[in-house]
């Protein structure tokens, strides 16, 4: 049995598409870590208008994390691009809280997760740029 030989830079899109396949599963696991931190801090008292936005920040979390793993090609794409704007969207919101105030709402560093909700968040705004920006730039987004 012979074996053909490879197109020069063959085996480095297979490298990208495995590495597209990690950061999809690694950036829906940080997409459910923010969701479940929000969902647990309603759990544990958290109400009012804060306990609303926190509850629908659960529900976009789960709904985009089972995006990035169950959508492909240009739906993968939206996905990609939806996910990383609310990561950042909700990194921003936390960051106005802690700083300014947000929709009336101040929050302190010391409070409840807020430390590990800014690491969370920080991570997964990178994670999914670099996602997003690999599976804009594929061909075929697996």
């Amino acid at each position: 049995m012979t074996t053909r030989p490879q197109a020069a830079g063959s085996h480095r899109r297979d490298d990208t598409g495995a590495a597209v396949t990690v950061l999809r599963y690694l950036s829906a696991l940080l997409l459910l870590a923010m969701g479940a931190i929000h969902l647990y801090l309603v759990f544990d008292g958290v109400g009012g208008l804060l306990g609303v936005l926190f509850v629908l920040n659960a529900i976009g979390g789960l709904v985009l994390a089972i995006a990035m793993v169950v959508l492909r090609g240009g739906l993968l794409r939206w996905a990609s691009v939806l996910s990383l704007l609310f990561m950042a969207g909700t990194l921003l919101a936390l960051v106005m809280a802690l700083t300014i105030g947000f929709f009336g709402i101040f929050e302190t560093i010391d409070y409840q997760l807020v430390p590990t909700t800014l690491v969370v968040e920080a991570i997964g705004t990178v994670v999914l740029a670099v996602t997003t920006v690999l599976v804009l730039r594929s061909r075929n987004a697996t």
